[in-house]
């Protein structure tokens, strides 16, 4: 850890710090709470002793890990980041011009509302914003440009096409030879957790003494991968219903796991290899951490693998397989007392539990046993460190502390803290965690004395826009040219990127006499080849094809969102747009197949003028028929936006639905209150009144006593009077007549304790009533409006020729 004490700068220049190695953090706060110390600076090779950061929401702790990130890419340092929360792809949200047109795709429409801007408007306050808050820090545009420059961000999404698909094919290949043969136990944790990784996919508890499946799987793996054999799903169902063993332990397999029974895992295998859903699980870049971690020509990454659309099983299979095949990278690599490489997890909680043992935690102990020595830094991001595992919080180094919920939580974080190092004062953090304002943190180090001290975040380099949507994922990897490779495709790429036709079927050469060589056409006619997998000999119909563009604009809710469309038409003097094709656009061509036949071209294809027919023919089909269905909710006021898939509508269904039901909830207790208010302000006097004569009866008995007492002992001794005793036989009367007081006070208490019972059970049934009815409201299906196209918003790309094999879109006869 090193900073500089004795210049204190008002605005530190990031820029000298990376030329030094060293985390430009923030700055160190004062007594008084404000930023004005020294630069907060941290040495790049303490994290490899691991670090932990803490703090509940809203306490700056995505913006500070960030920070971290961003430091570490520009000093060259790759990291596999995985991200439960879906935000971290905010790291590729980075714009050196820090204009208004870079920050407007990603401004939140429902936030320009809010602050009565339009988009436009808002996207100049944030660059605004961005530009003044780093100059603050001494940063600027041309940091943000090397940060870009450092090393190359991808997006991943395992499951998903959104992003960068990930292949777990490879995860399955038999580890290296050292790890087989020099080190047993790190072999036997990699088969247990892929078993276990897998068996969590299949919904089955992965037991490792009780649980057949998890003893048979192991069983499967260890021989295969001893033999140095890889294995796939399909290997593997294989396996299960014929394994290669004829007994487990002493007994024999059909005595311990029946076929009949090996079938029913087989099957469960075979579905989850067969569903559609777990396809995008085979394609992609290979689960490979050297590749992930550097490009090919030898960049560094930050390989960002966004997990939040995944399932909770789903994200436990694949991040025990990524960190498996971490540790199986790490161990392979020469040590170093530098920092290699980092491991960052945001939102750990439920990997790393105290109590339970999922597939997750032994991968992620072992790292932080064991990774120092190879230069690989391990971060941790919790709001909760009570839901960690102790042995886990003892093996962090550095430990960033931010606000917390609980007192339960701080004790646990202390705790953890005095084991990992016996000089940390307790009281001394506890009354700091006490008043730590959002977006500062404590910083606590082994490698430093002093105990810790207290920082103020630097302005992120990263535009902080919050979680990002599927779209949004898709439209981040689009600008980064993410290429998506299929790894169990081993055809030609020319055939692999060939897509299938709208209509398959098989091409045909057959009654086609006509067909002759490629006829000449209007030099400025454009012409396109529809690309074929046939074999055969290839023989092209012409027909008429158009590119468009169709904007949907909704003026009154906001909102946009552009069709982009491709169609073909039967070649015919007069073209009908309705009796047109959809294309894929990636499967047109410049030039046709080598060898091929054409047919003579029908319709108007020489006449000069066709082409503005078609484009006016194609223009007004497209006026008149294109429509945009729109999810609706009269009742609650709501449409959805153009550019608003169904989920989300449904997500601000169920939130204004939820805020209506607060509303009426919030009307119906102030309402109820009021009418309780009175009632047990009701009870409250009742009480007092029956206390009240409580004391007076209990007092007139006790003066009554009092004289009966003192009267028979004087007439006992002639020292006592008739009139003596009468007056007390008068009040005794009187305690009786108070106990009827108290008995008549306590029936009144009685019935106004029912009434606000009464009123409490009405109010109830009431605020049930009420809940029931939005819970149905925010589930009563959609209806649908439609958004019509203004002239203005469809606009032909082009028009031309499209050449297509017989049989692709229309029959030999040429019918549809």
């Amino acid at each position: 850890m090193t900073d500089d004490r004795n210049s204190k700068p008002a605005v530190p220049q990031a820029a000298d710090f990376e030329k030094l190695g060293l985390f430009y953090l923030g700055r160190e706060t004062g007594d008084d709470g404000d930023a004005d110390g020294p630069a907060m600076l941290y040495d790049a090779r303490d994290l490899t002793t691991h670090a932990m950061c803490v703090g509940m929401t809203g306490s700056g702790k995505t913006g500070l890990c960030i920070t971290l990130l961003e430091e570490a890419a520009l000093d060259g340092v790759p990291a596999l980041i995985i991200d439960p929360k879906g935000d971290l792809g905010n790291l590729l949200l980075t714009f050196p011009e820090l204009d208004a047109a870079s920050f407007e795709p990603w401004i939140d429409p429902d936030a320009a509302q809010r602050a009565e801007r339009t988009v436009a408007e808002q996207a100049a306050a944030q660059a605004e914003m961005w530009r003044n808050g780093l100059a603050s820090w001494g940063q600027d545009g041309e940091r943000i440009a090397r940060l870009r420059s450092a090393v190359e961000m991808t997006l991943f999404t395992p499951g998903s096409r959104a992003g960068t698909p990930v292949s777990i094919l490879s995860s399955f290949d038999a580890p290296p030879v050292e790890m087989r043969d020099l080190d047993p136990d790190a072999f036997e944790d990699l088969v247990a957790s892929t078993v276990a990784g897998l068996l969590a996919l299949l919904g089955l508890e992965a037991d490792p003494v009780r649980s057949r499946e998890t003893i048979l799987l192991a069983q499967i793996f260890g021989d295969a991968w001893r033999r140095g054999e890889n294995l796939a799903l399909a290997d593997l169902v294989h396996r299960v219903q014929r394994p290669e063993v004829e007994q487990i332990g002493v007994l024999p397999l059909e005595s311990f796991y029946p076929e009949k029974d090996r079938f029913r895992l087989a099957m469960s295998l075979n579905n989850l290899l067969a569903s559609p859903s777990f396809q995008s699980w085979l394609e992609g870049d290979p689960l490979d951490v050297e590749r992930l971690l550097w490009t090919a020509d030898g960049r560094p990454r930050l390989a960002i693998f966004s997990i939040a659309h995944l399932s909770d099983p789903e994200r436990m299979f694949f991040v025990t397989l990524l960190l498996e095949r971490t540790l199986g990278w790490m161990r392979a690599q020469p040590g170093t007392s530098s920092l290699r490489a980092l491991v960052y997890m945001d939102e750990v909680f439920g990997y790393l539990p105290p109590v339970a043992a999922p597939p997750s935690k032994k991968p992620l102990l072992t790292m932080l046993k064991q990774a120092r020595a190879y230069g690989l830094g391990v971060v941790l991001a919790t709001q909760n460190p009570v839901d960690l595992d102790y042995k886990a919080l003892s093996n962090l180094g550095t430990w960033f502390l931010g606000r917390l919920q609980t007192e339960r939580d701080q004790e646990r974080l202390l705790e953890g803290l005095t084991a990992a190092d016996g000089s940390v004062e307790p009281r001394e953090v506890a009354q700091q965690l006490s008043s730590i304002p959002k977006r500062t943190f404590l910083l606590h180090s082994v490698h430093e004395r002093g105990g810790p001290r207290a920082f103020r975040v630097r302005w992120a380099m990263s535009y902080l826009r919050g979680p990002l949507t599927r779209r949004q994922i898709r439209s981040l990897s689009e600008e980064n040219k993410t290429t998506v490779t299929t790894a169990r495709d081993e055809r030609p790429a020319a055939d692999s990127s060939t897509p299938a036709p709208p209509r398959a079927q098989t091409p045909s050469t057959a009654q086609s006499p006509a067909a002759s060589s490629r006829p000449v056409l209007p030099g400025d006619l454009e012409e396109r080849f529809w690309a074929t997998d046939a074999d055969v000999e290839t023989v092209y119909r012409s027909w008429i094809f158009g590119e468009a563009r169709v904007r949907f604009v909704d003026k009154k809710r906001g909102g946009e969102v552009v069709h982009h469309l491709t169609m073909a038409a039967p070649t015919a003097s007069s073209v009908d747009w309705s009796e047109a094709e959809s294309l894929d656009p990636d499967g047109l061509r410049d030039q046709p197949r080598p060898g091929s036949r054409f047919e003579a071209p029908s319709g108007d294809l020489g006449d000069r003028r066709a082409p503005g027919r078609w484009r006016k023919g194609l223009s007004d089909h497209l006026y008149r028929s294109r429509r945009l269905r729109l999810a609706a909710r009269p009742d609650l006021d709501l449409v959805a936006r153009p550019d608003e898939d169904e989920q989300a509508f449904r997500r601000r269904v169920e939130i204004a639905a939820r805020e209506e039901r607060d509303r009426e909830l919030d009307e119906l207790r102030r309402r109820w209150e009021t009418k309780l208010d009175r009632e047990r302000d009701q009870v409250r006097r009742a009480e007092q009144r029956v206390d009240k004569e409580r004391e007076q009866a209990r007092t007139q008995q006790l003066g009554v006593m009092g004289d009966l007492g003192t009267t028979l002992v004087g007439s006992l001794f002639g020292g006592r009077s008739r009139r003596s005793l009468g007056t007390a036989a008068r009040r005794l009367g009187r305690t009786f007549r108070e106990r009827g007081d108290v008995e008549r006070a306590e029936e009144t208490l009685d019935a106004e304790r029912q009434d606000v019972e009464r009123l409490e059970a009405e109010s109830r049934a009431e605020l049930e009533e009420v809940r029931r009815r939005f819970d149905k409201l925010a589930s009563d299906a959609f209806e649908t409006v439609e958004l019509r196209p203004r002239r203005i918003d469809v606009e032909v790309l082009r028009v031309g020729v499209l050449w297509a094999p017989v049989g692709d879109f229309f029959d030999d006869d040429g019918t549809p």
